[in-house]
């Protein structure tokens, strides 16, 4: 028998191969529900058609478990992707059902998701994502129509052949309910699933799904995701998340069956090395509205700087905020001698705080833009194209480009805030950390840089992130023991009063040193790895050479000469000083409206507080009109013929102007109540 006619089988020898009837398969093959030739009056049938046939029509329930892949041994998969796979794989095998598996960002977190179903689903796999940008991501990569993203694809975990067949993904963006019947992965966002449960969540059957896999499984805590795990009861349940405890800094709801340590994957370049360096001030000197205060010294601030009001107050600081723009674009401008455009993301307290940031990089010549959630899409999208093709240099935001954001050119991370806990100053570090040249852990375009001020005490959040490995239970104790005082909405759109008892003021800060210090070295591993083989050698445990290099280290915190200060062009300085009070005014018009209890649409300014002598369609139409005229009477003349220290003069005064103003809608109120009194 020649090699080809061993390719092909006869009607009898099929029904055999395949399990069915041969006039179960006469009919098939006449209604060409199964690939066949005829030959004269027999049908024969190709041996490798019939087997892609037969992967196609595999029952659902052992499509995963049945299929062959490859992942001991595969060189083109990362470590934490085959080791967190085999974790895996053992935990469920031992009849247990909900698995935790903490990956870094950056380490191929979404290659693993498409991992995990492999010889363990048996049924379909739910993936849930917090966000569209990670939905997206989670779909192309297991997408088998998709060459160039397809993780089975290009890891070769799975072959071309095999795939003829799926896994099949699906989203649930359009389609119906027989859609996902026909697929072996649902892709979605918690959104689309939980927000209209008649829509999808309640028409599948309670057994619909075999596994659910949880990405950014930190925000299992809502009530939201809950509602969906608990809606398949049977199913396996893996959480992947880069931090192990809930965005409500409770643990998450399951055993920790993996985690692959921040220090290992920057040793292995997956992540990038981190640096963080400290604006130290020798002197600060600190007061309340207008009263001139004290200065501190530096030793005073190591100790106020756990205090929030002194914290929050450097972190406001104009000075302050200087000192840490100046320093993160000389780290900046370090990075891009390799020729490679690195660029800096910023973190600020509110929006307006946000904008006063983006003045200062402008003002040295940088472009910079704000992002927030309240812009509209096509704003964002503008500013993210900018940041994506290069032509921005910094990025300040509020609330956004949170997890699934991936862009490493991103290198420098300015913090303007004060962070409380750990889970969000990882998350937003998080943004720094994707590496430019892969798998090249001493490439000197693979190195991140946070900045930020001494006097906000995120050298205790570094120290946690050092940290971060430790299994000591005082350390998770004091790591998820406090929720993170996010600031309230008004105060994020700039909506608060302005008041003169608690606002903290900056007039004077000499910066004579920065701190420095790294996360991880290669010097510390080197170091480590000797010691380990010696201690094999001699016979002694070498469990805990780590710890001591650790312990006979008294400090990695290195002492430099501050940041020379920026040039400024006095005409962008003048630019940025016009543009910032015109968009003063927009916020005071709605802080002077709050501060006397009308509404922004209301009309009293205009019709019943008369002896203002306002026109317009609305309160904030009248208040605007109301800052502007008194912005215009203290400068004493025309905007354009205003000098930067005339600008600078009403910038440093908004509180006096906004206490002012309200005076004045007291004053005609009153006016207005006795006389209809």
């Amino acid at each position: 028998m020649t090699k080809l006619e061993e390719n092909w089988l006869s009607l009898e020898e099929t029904a055999t191969y395949i399990g069915v009837g041969k006039t179960v398969l006469y009919g098939m093959a006449r209604e060409g529900t199964i690939p066949a030739r005829k030959v004269g009056k027999k049908w024969t049938f190709e041996k490798a058609g019939l087997d892609a046939w037969m992967r196609g029509h595999r029952p659902v329930q052992s499509f995963f478990t049945d299929m062959e892949f490859k992942i001991e041994g595969n060189e083109e998969l990362r470590d934490p992707q085959r080791e967190g796979y085999l974790r895996t794989y053992e935990f469920f095998h031992a009849g247990k059902n909900k698995a935790i598996l903490q990956i870094p960002v950056g380490c191929g977190k979404t290659g693993l998701a498409s991992l995990l179903p492999l010889g363990l689903a048996e049924g379909r796999v739910l993936v849930i994502a917090p966000n569209l940008t990670i939905k997206q991501g989670l779909y192309e990569a297991m997408d088998v129509t998709n060459r160039q993203k397809c993780f089975w694809r290009k890891a070769a975990v799975l072959t071309a052949d095999q795939m003829i067949s799926g896994p099949l993904a699906t989203t649930l963006d359009t389609g119906n309910i027989t859609v996902a019947t026909k697929s072996h992965v649902v892709i979605t966002n918690v959104q689309q699933l939980a927000t209209d449960l008649d829509k999808w969540l309640n028409q599948f059957p309670d057994n619909f799904f075999d596994m659910i896999i949880v990405d950014e499984a930190h925000h299992s805590a809502a009530a939201s995701w809950q509602r969906v795990i608990e809606r398949f009861p049977q199913a396996k349940v893996i959480l992947l998340t880069a931090t192990p405890f809930r965005s409500d800094r409770q643990e998450l709801d399951g055993e920790l069956v993996y985690r692959y340590p921040f220090r290992n994957a920057t040793l292995k370049g997956y992540i990038k090395r981190l640096k963080s360096t400290y604006v130290a001030p020798s002197t600060i000197e600190l007061g309340f509205a207008d009263d001139r205060g004290r200065a501190y010294t530096l030793d005073e601030v190591m100790k106020l700087k756990e205090e929030e009001w002194f914290s929050r107050g450097v972190a406001l600081a104009s000075l302050c905020n200087r000192h840490i723009v100046d320093t993160s674009l000389e780290r900046l401008e370090q990075l891009r001698q390799t020729g490679t455009q690195h660029q800096l993301i910023a973190v600020a307290c509110s929006i307006n705080h946000a904008r006063q940031i983006s003045s200062l990089y402008r003002e040295r010549g940088f472009t910079a833009e704000v992002i927030h959630s309240k812009q509209r899409d096509d704003e964002q999208a503008a500013i993210l194209a900018a940041l994506r093709n290069g032509t921005l240099d910094c990025i300040i935001q509020v609330q956004m480009l949170g997890e699934g954001f991936d862009h490493p050119k991103l290198s420098v991370a300015a913090i303007f805030r004060p962070f409380r806990s750990l889970g969000p100053y990882l998350q937003f570090v998080g943004r720094i950390m994707r590496v430019v040249v892969q798998n090249s852990p001493g490439h000197p375009d693979n190195l991140g840089h946070i900045v930020t001020h001494l006097g906000m005490n995120l050298d205790a959040r570094f120290q946690e992130f050092k940290d971060f490995e430790n299994d000591d239970k005082a350390f998770w104790d004091k790591v998820i023991g406090g929720e993170e005082p996010e600031p309230p909405q008004a105060v994020l759109d700039g909506m608060t009063r302005l008041r003169a008892g608690d606002l903290v003021v900056v007039h004077d800060e000499i910066v004579d040193s920065l701190w420095e210090e790294d996360f991880t070295s290669h010097e510390d591993q080197q170091i480590v790895d000797d010691l380990r083989e010696r201690f094999k050698l001699l016979g002694l445990d070498d469990s805990k050479v780590e710890e001591m290099v650790r312990m006979a280290q008294k400090t990695s915190v290195r002492k430099l000469s501050p940041t020379a200060p920026f040039a400024v062009q006095p005409q962008r300085e003048w630019e940025e000083a016009r543009k910032r009070l015109n968009e003063e005014a927009k916020r005071l018009a709605t802080v002077v409206l709050n501060h006397v209890e009308l509404t922004v649409a209301g009309t009293e300014l205009i019709y019943k507080y008369r002896s203002l002598k306002l026109s317009g369609r609305s309160n904030f139409i009248a208040a605007l009109t109301m800052v502007n005229h008194e912005i215009n009477k203290r400068l004493g003349k025309d905007r354009q013929a205003a000098s930067i220290e005339e600008f600078r003069s009403v910038l440093d005064n908004l509180e006096d102007l906004v206490q002012t103003l309200a005076r004045r809608v007291r004053k005609a109120k009153a006016d207005y109540d006795q006389e209809n009194s």
